[in-house]
């Protein structure tokens, strides 16, 4: 737990330039006593307390989410600054993205995923996983990319069973992957494979439902059946 005599100047400096009354609330209670819990932002009028602490994060305070006991002995969430790090980075010294930061990448992906295109819960991600390629800052936001929640999950599963996850670590592998964001990629976590995603929304569920009950008679699955007209056409 970082006391408060162990956060840095510049730290108490970006703390005290803050306007934000949920940030800052959340932000003097951990400079005064090293931790801060749910209840207790409650407590103090805010009714969502993880929204006060993402205000917070949104800054570049480098806050971390623990487990502790309520007063009535359940387990509740509590918020820390991380050990060592510094304003606008993690312990592992990731840069934290301001919200201005995010918004402006995905205002300049148009919201979508780039892997599915969905426009819900678009998330910023790195090209490059952050654990083999570091944080590189560039002024363009070219390293980063836009992923729905979904997609990123699949993603960082895809990086995490990749061999160059566990064993050279190497960028330009990734940067020819899939997932990198290429559009002409060489390869799917070190594997030849071609891959489309498709959704269909809104109005066009009902021509997902066509093409569900025309491919039910033919005992084929659908990326199956796709296939097999591509191939035929």
């Amino acid at each position: 737990m970082t006391k408060a005599s162990q956060i840095s100047a510049d730290m108490t400096q970006h703390i005290a330039a803050v306007k934000n009354k949920r940030a800052r609330f959340v932000l003097d209670a951990i400079v005064k006593r090293g931790i801060v819990t749910t209840e207790e932002i409650n407590q103090a009028g805010y009714e969502h307390p993880p929204r006060a602490v993402r205000d917070a994060r949104e800054l570049g305070f480098p806050i971390f989410t623990t487990k502790v006991k309520s007063s009535n002995g359940r387990s509740i969430a509590a918020y820390v600054f991380l050990e060592n790090a510094r304003f606008g980075y993690d312990r592992r010294g990731r840069r934290i993205l301001l919200k201005k930061e995010r918004d402006a990448i995905i205002e300049a992906y148009g919201s979508k995923c780039r892997i599915c295109g969905t426009v819900e819960n678009p998330q910023v991600d790195h090209c490059v996983p952050f654990e083999i390629g570091g944080d590189p800052v560039t002024d363009d936001g070219s390293v980063f990319q836009v992923l729905c929640g979904s997609c990123n999950r699949k993603k960082s599963w895809s990086c995490e069973h990749c061999p160059n996850w566990s064993k050279d670590r190497n960028p330009n592998i990734c940067v020819s992957c899939y997932w990198s964001g290429a559009d002409a990629y060489e390869h799917i976590a070190m594997e030849q494979q071609r891959r489309v995603d498709l959704v269909w929304r809104q109005d066009e569920v009902a021509d997902y439902e066509k093409l569900r009950k025309k491919v039910r008679r033919t005992a084929e699955a659908i990326p199956e059946y796709i296939k097999r007209m591509l191939r035929s056409s």
